[in-house]
Formats: C-alpha cells, structure tokens, sequence
C-alpha cells in the first residue's frame, strides 16, 4: 500500500506542476499584451519581440546552469557551508531527459528511487521554476520599453532571470536556504523573490539608460505618454492576474504531510514544507487583489492604468506573508502598500528623471521591498519554517529584502547595463528612437506595406472605382 500511494503522489504532484505551468505561461501573455498596449504604434514589433525572445533565451540558458545553481547554492556557498551536489539538476544527467524510472544507467550516481521520483517530477518542478525566470526578465521588460537595444535587454533578461533570480531562490526560498536558518526569512510568495530583484534591477538599467526622448519638459517636468491601446493593457493585466494564480499554486508543494503521525492531515504545503492549504492562499490571493484595486482606484482619483497595476502590486505586496495572514490583514496590506508604491514612483520620477515606462519599479520592486518588510513585522515570531527553528523577525526580512532588491537585483544589473553603455550597446541611437524602432529594424516590411497600398490604388483607377 505505500508503494501505490507513493505511486499516486508523484503522478498526482506531475500533473499539479503541469497544470501551474500551463496557467503560468498567460503571465507571459498578458505581458506582451501589456506592453505593446502601453508602447507606441512605431515601437509595436520591436517591443513584441524584444519581450518574445526571452522564452527561448532564459529557457535554454535556464536548462544549462539556472536549475543546477537552486539546488547548489542555498549554502550561499561559502556563507554557512560548502556548495552542494545537484546530479540530477545537471544538463547532462540523464533525469534532465525524457525518464520512465526504473533502474538509472549511471548506478554510481543514481539509485531506484532516486529515478523514480526525479523522472517523474523533474521536468515540470524544472519548467515551474523556468515560468518564475520568464517573469523576472519580463518585470524588467516593460520598464524600458521604446529606446532599449533588444540585444542589451536579452544579456540583462538572462543574467537575471537564469542565474541572479536563482540565486536568491537558493537563499530564500529553498527549504534549506541559509536566508531561512540564518535571518528567519519568510516569502511564502516571492514578494522579494521575484518581484523585489527585478524591480530592483529594472531601476538599474534605467538609470544607465535615461528617459525617452521628450519625456521631460526643459523645466524638467514630466510628461505623461499616453499608451496607444488601454484595452490591450486592461486585458493583458487580467491575464496577469490569472498567471499570478498559477504562480502562486506553483509555490506550493501536494500531498506532503510534514506532520504524519499527528492525527492531521496537511494537502499542500508552502515552499519552505510548512503546512498550508489551497483554500487559505486562494482567500488571501483574492482579498489583496480586492485590496489593491480599491487603493489604487482611490491615490489614482479613478485612473485606469494606475487601478489595474494597484491590483497586482496589492497581490505582490501581501505575498510574502499570504501563507500566514488572516484575509483581513491581506486586504489592508494589499490597499496600503500599492498606494506607497504610487506615491513613490512619481517622487522618484520627478527628483532623479527616471522614466519607467509601465510603473515596473514601483508595482514589483517597490511593493516587493514592501511586501516582505511588512511579514517581517506581521509575522513576527511565527516559525519561518517548519524545519528549523529560526523564527520570523522584523530586522531579519528587512535584510532579506535589501538583498533581494539591492544586493541580486540592482547590484548585477547596474553592472551588466553600465559595460553595455560602456561600449555604446545599451540604447538605441537617437535618430532611430525618433522615427520608430520599427522602422528601423522592419523597414522592409513596411516598404511593402507602401507599395502594397499604391498597387492597390492603381489598380482600382485603372478599373474606374477610384475617381
């Protein structure tokens, strides 16, 4: 009997990742759409495929070393211990292939079990984790829309997504990660796991890369560019909000009950294997959504674009502590922290000229420093983990959250995007930003375009229904 129910977990568990997986890949969607919503109709192409392009490139460098570092690094290494052994996270490994279990071929490294187990479960925890590095890169993404190379982007997209993101996942998101037993970190759902690192490196790069042409009034007021399509974001938001449920789910683990023996029976239980329920995170997930919205619609006096980016900052911001707050708490963290974020974004924006295109900085970086400072004090005491007995503290998640922004988010990223405009490789030049990066990398097919409409035109003279 145990095997058959050990059997049922792992097929159980296979199909719950797939699943998150499938809902996680519309964060992605809603993206694109969000973006090219929000950038004008002569940088269209250009901002679609810039945000396309980190699929290919984050998955593959992922598949190489991204996955190995989050089983490698919770060590630090060399902070409280030695790098760890990963096989079965390594690109050759044969558990990084197709696997049907049974006995392994490389029998030095492997055993039965552990084929069993990783064949089954290895590729969807895999592209689980891939879906969180997608979304880091694509944070960054928006921020610089209409004037970033895309080749600069994509170096930027993978030196966070595959490998700085991972890191800090190694630290403080890993049951054993030294974050967890050394500070008593605590973010159940990446407040600062995901959202803070990339905010953080968001600001970085656009610091290195300035605001868009005309952005700025000479008195150094700021204008407001209106984005061309607020349908393509209102939905492009949804789907956001839809992915950022799968995402969620994806941060628990099924079936694993870390009390057995106790008389209770836990179905799920966060990432750090402290119990949990579905029921709990979807209370909370929904609560802070309703609280930020309502936030946002009122510091924004009703506007569209700041109301629907409120929502999603009020989920970022209670993330860290979903795991453990009553709704209630959710909901008033989730309306107060995306109406700091609003205040901030324009505060910044006005004192040191960063144009952030779509408010990236603020609804992730800023709600993501936010969110985990503020479990730092709501939870204060409770058990950062069921595994060890660090315990949750106010100065121990504000560290956490300076090195997820500063320390693995800005830090790498101001580096990377000053070698980049170091060698005039970051921003396009000034005269292709004028007149469209689509023009200027897709002038073919707008050439024909032109000659497309002239033919047309000739040939409806030439039959007299044209005077």
């Amino acid at each position: 009997m145990d095997n058959e129910v050990t059997a049922l977990t792992i097929i159980f568990t296979e199909f719950y990742y797939w699943v998150t997986v499938v809902f996680m890949f519309l964060i992605h969607v809603g993206f694109c759409m969000y973006e090219v919503g929000a950038s004008r109709r002569k940088n269209h192409m250009h901002t679609l495929m810039k945000n396309t392009m980190v699929i290919p490139l984050v998955t593959v460098t992922f598949f190489f070393f991204g996955w190995w570092i989050y089983f490698a690094f919770p060590n630090g290494p060399g902070i409280i211990g030695p790098l760890l052994s990963a096989p079965w996270a390594e690109p050759w490994s044969e558990l990084m292939g197709a696997h049907m279990g049974g006995a392994p071929a490389d029998t030095a490294t492997f055993t039965a079990e552990d084929t069993a187990y990783w064949a089954r479960i290895n590729g969807v925890f895999w592209a689980a984790f891939l879906l969180f590095s997608w979304t880091a890169a694509s944070i960054i993404s928006g921020s610089v829309i209409e004037r970033i190379r895309s080749s600069a982007f994509w170096v930027v997209a993978v030196v966070i997504g595959s490998f700085a993101w991972i890191i800090d996942a190694a630290w403080g998101w890993h049951p054993d990660g030294w974050m967890i037993q050394v500070l008593g970190y605590h973010d159940a759902y990446a407040s600062g796991v995901i959202h803070a690192i990339a905010g953080g490196a968001a600001l970085a790069v656009l610091i290195h890369l300035g605001p868009r042409i005309g952005k700025f009034a000479p008195d150094g007021t700021p204008r407001n560019i209106v984005p061309h399509n607020p349908w393509l974001i209102t939905v492009g938001l949804f789907l956001i909000y839809t992915g950022f449920w799968g995402f969620y789910v994806a941060c628990n683990i099924p079936i694993i009950d870390v009390q057995d023996g106790d008389g209770v029976f836990f179905s799920a239980t966060n990432i750090y294997l402290t119990p949990t329920t579905l029921s709990a995170i979807t209370l909370n997930f929904l609560m802070s959504l309703a609280g930020g919205l309502m936030g946002g619609y009122l510091i924004s006096r009703g506007d569209a674009f700041w109301t629907y980016s409120a929502g999603l900052c009020g989920v970022i911001g209670a993330s860290a502590g979903n795991d453990l707050y009553n709704p209630l708490q959710a909901m008033v963290i989730g309306a107060i922290v995306p109406m700091i974020c609003y205040k901030l974004h324009f505060w910044v924006e006005r004192r040191f000229k960063i144009d952030d295109a779509v408010g990236a900085v603020a609804v992730h970086g800023y709600g993501g420093f936010l969110g985990v400072v503020v479990a730092g004090f709501m939870l204060w005491g409770y058990p950062a983990s069921q595994k060890y007995d660090a315990i949750i503290t106010p100065w121990g998640n504000f560290a956490g959250a300076v090195i997820m922004f500063f320390v693995l988010g800005f830090l790498p990223a101001y580096i990377v995007a000053g070698i980049l405009k170091a060698f005039n490789k970051l921003r396009v030049p000034r005269e292709i930003e004028l007149v469209g990066l689509d023009l200027s990398e897709y002038a073919a097919r707008y050439e024909d375009e032109d000659q497309m409409l002239a033919a047309e035109i000739a040939e409806a003279r030439a039959a007299g229904t044209l005077r």
